[in-house]
């Protein structure tokens, strides 16, 4: 395993410190603060813990309060609000400094048969057929503002592939849709509610921006105040994040400094594995 991935499988284990109390440590992105997708992945991670291991988590619901500090671990406080016969409910608060930082509501179940159906996968090219993210960004690199590049820099557990990927710095207005193909640069070990965890982290990545698109800015290239308010998802199928997941993103609406984004995951082959919603700040700053 990529000793990057290993990082990430670390990061989400968390420290127990008693018996509802969990210690989780942050890793730095280049952002100044934590990366959201990280306290998403250890509070369902923490919430996991401690749930028997035959529930995986269906759903969760959750808010983003204050920025994490990237210098201090984050406790994460679990809440074992039921247990019951086939649902599990826990509520998890991520605190730095004695203040909450992240709040977490998260169901769980055990494995059923049921109705199944799904919408259909959008048509989209393979994901060997579009760059890296990476490889885009490094044609660009002489006008990426230092600190923007230091970010950049930042080896990262998965491999993003944006299908509709635009030049950030003279982005054109178009409708609110991306779609991204995303998998994790290494093997995984197995484990449901792992691959959960992951996927609950890396659905964080260029998600509300969506809602940037039919405007004609983007997060790079200046003057907007952009930060994540809450977090949605819910699982379907199982998954495993390394292999190829497609995140087909679209944002029906803006207003109020807000902008709504929703998406769908499916696997290469079609399966949608989970649903995501995001609502996130977005602010015009002053010259």
């Amino acid at each position: 395993m990529s000793h990057v991935v290993d990082d990430l499988v670390q990061l989400l284990a968390l420290e127990r410190i008693e018996e509802n109390l969990f210690r989780g440590r942050s890793e730095d992105l280049g952002w100044g603060r934590v990366f959201g997708g990280q306290v998403l992945g250890q509070a369902v991670s923490a919430a996991a813990q401690t749930v028997p291991p035959e529930r995986t988590v269906h759903s969760l619901h959750s808010y983003f309060l204050r920025p994490g500090a990237v210098d201090r671990p984050v406790i994460y406080d679990v809440d074992r609000i039921r247990d019951g016969t086939s649902f599990t409910t826990r509520r998890v608060v991520a605190i730095q400094a004695g203040r909450p930082i992240f709040n977490l509501s998260a169901s769980f179940q055990i494995a059923e048969p049921g109705l199944e159906h799904q919408d259909a996968m959008p048509d989209v090219p393979p994901p060997e057929s579009v760059p890296t993210d990476r490889e885009r960004m490094a044609a660009l690199v002489a006008r990426i503002p230092p600190a923007a590049r230091e970010r950049l820099s930042v080896p990262r557990p998965f491999e993003l592939r944006t299908i509709d990927a635009q030049d950030p710095f003279a982005p054109a207005r178009r409708p609110a849709v991306r779609r991204v193909w995303m998998r994790a640069i290494a093997p995984l070990p197995d484990g449901e509610s792992l691959h959960r965890c992951l996927l609950a982290y890396v659905s964080d990545f260029a998600f509300v921006t969506t809602a940037l698109e039919p405007h004609g800015v983007s997060w790079l290239g200046g003057g907007m105040q952009i930060a994540s308010i809450d977090h949605v998802m819910w699982f379907h199928r199982p998954v495993r994040c390394d292999e190829w997941l497609l995140h087909a993103m679209e944002s029906p609406a803006a207003g109020g400094a807000r902008g709504l984004a929703r998406g769908q995951i499916f696997s290469r082959d079609g399966r949608l594995v989970a649903s995501t919603a995001q609502e996130g700040l977005l602010r015009r700053r002053a010259p």
